[in-house]
């Protein structure tokens, strides 16, 4: 008999099942797509030698994971390559504020008027920043903070909504910014803890960069897989499973899967019928003949653009996907450009490049011309470089990953107290109604992002039963 069964070979799978393997327990992955991945793969969606990310592609979670950083990824062929610039959000006046590295250069991307008020809210938790993110990314109770004190600070700025916390910028260019963060994981801007959400993307540009993988996303889940193999994990491909008795004898079984699928393998009924899910995401996927041609400057060097003309814009967007039952007419937007940093992407001189606008869940309709007109607001002559493009509403991002239920990359509404207590109202968010069965997706905290956080803390639960029985 097995120590532990993994079903779903996501990042969250992955490092749940290394995790387990390093502490010795005997581990097999059932996977039921032909390759591991997740939301982390690379494929050739439009031409060939053209490398893109169905799903994530820039990876500032990731680098700053402590469930990575403890692992030896990089012997395993993951590298990480950085743009001149982490991220950039271009106005339609042709200008730009940034997301650097450097705080002082981020700050005075927003003008004398919120330079200082920016270094005040980010430079007391950048010195902490390590112990901090441990501490946020481990709630709740999967381990006692280190830091209490600098994780209560950080709660007082953080849970309160996003838009309390741009009050004190006096300019529409910090708010934009800020905005455009907590749209990442698609949360209406005025939602609880929704400032947390916009200052861990920006500690965590300052702290380590907004990467890409050398050769894509699929390089963190093969340096996962690879290092499980070598612990002596075995990992199944092409196999779907229906019900628990697909899998063979386990002690523990742990489900990388979205709440709704896990009830249903597991015969839970309505264990989580009231778990949300939320809007869906449209992408675009693009082969280009050339680099975007923004016209704000730093657009250029940037490996994640935001596209949005003003914090009202960007609010009016997510209301009308998550609310309204509508797609925005004038959709914001996440692209993401790793040629800038990695030109393995392409054939020399091409460029791959993706954007995404959010949507109602299950959404059916065709926003492709919404969001190149978007982009031709910020880089004009956009579409006279597009060689091919990969379109993906809800329908498409479900049948890829049943995960993303509805089109919603992040497995569940990122709103509400759903933000932090998901998929339930528990103290134990990892275990369920079966004392054997364990649930690790990004359903569970500390929620969507490609960081394995959720796995390591769901192994924290697994193994600890294990060692009591």
């Amino acid at each position: 008999m097995l120590d532990a069964v993994v079903v779903g070979a996501g990042p969250n799978g992955l490092t749940a099942a290394v995790e387990l393997a390093r502490r010795g327990f005997s581990v097999a992955l059932f996977e039921a797509h032909a390759t591991v991945g997740g939301g982390a793969r690379t494929e050739e969606l439009t031409l060939p030698g053209f490398r893109h990310d169905p799903c994530s592609a820039a990876h500032p979670l990731a680098i700053n994971s402590p469930a990575f950083r403890a692992l030896p990824l990089e012997r395993y062929g993951l590298e990480w390559l950085h743009p001149d610039l982490p991220m950039a959000h271009p106005f339609p006046d042709g200008t730009a504020a940034v997301l650097s590295r450097s705080v002082g250069e981020t700050a005075a991307s927003f003008g004398p008027r919120d330079a200082g008020a920016y270094r005040r809210l980010v430079e007391p938790f950048l010195p902490k920043w390590d112990t901090l993110a441990r501490d946020f990314m481990s709630l709740p109770l999967t381990a006692l903070p280190r830091d209490p004190v600098t994780l209560a600070r950080f709660g007082l700025v953080g849970l309160p909504p996003s838009t309390w916390l741009t009050r004190r910028f006096r300019d529409e260019r910090a708010r934009t910014l800020f905005a455009g963060l907590v749209a990442h994981v698609m949360a209406p801007l005025g939602g609880f803890a929704t400032g947390a959400v916009g200052l861990v993307f920006a500690l965590a540009a300052h702290a380590r960069g907004w990467p890409v993988a050398r050769g894509g996303s699929q390089a963190v889940s093969d340096a996962l897989a690879a290092y499980l193999r070598d612990l002596g994990g075995a990992i199944h491909t092409d196999y779907e499973v229906k019900r628990l008795d697909d899998l063979p004898p386990a002690r523990a079984y742990v489900f990388d899967t979205s709440p709704t699928a896990l009830a249903r393998i597991a015969g839970f009924g309505n264990h989580y019928a009231n778990y949300r899910y939320g809007p869906g995401v449209f992408k675009i996927d693009y082969a280009l003949d050339g680099p975007v041609p923004w016209t704000a400057p730093q657009a250029r060097s940037a490996g994640t653009v935001q596209v949005g003309a003003d914090s009202a814009e960007i609010a009016a967007a997510l209301r009308a996907a998550s609310k309204e039952g509508r797609a925005p007419d004038a959709p914001f937007l996440i692209t993401v450009q790793p040629g800038v940093a990695d030109p393995t992407r392409a054939p020399a001189g091409r460029h791959v490049f993706w954007a995404y606008g959010h949507v109602p869940n299950g959404w059916t309709g065709d926003l492709t011309d919404a969001i190149e007109r978007q982009l031709e607001r910020y880089a004009p002559g956009f579409r006279d470089r597009v060689l091919a493009r990969a379109t993906a509403g809800p329908p498409e991002l479900a049948a890829r990953n049943a995960n993303y239920v509805g089109g919603d990359i992040a497995t569940g509404a990122v709103s509400g107290l759903q933000l932090l207590l998901r998929p339930k109202l528990s103290l134990s968010p990892y275990t369920t109604p079966h004392p054997a069965v364990f649930i690790c997706s990004s359903a569970t905290p500390p929620g969507p992002g490609v960081h394995g956080m959720s796995g390591h803390n769901a192994a924290k639960a697994v193994w600890r039963r294990l060692r009591r029985t």
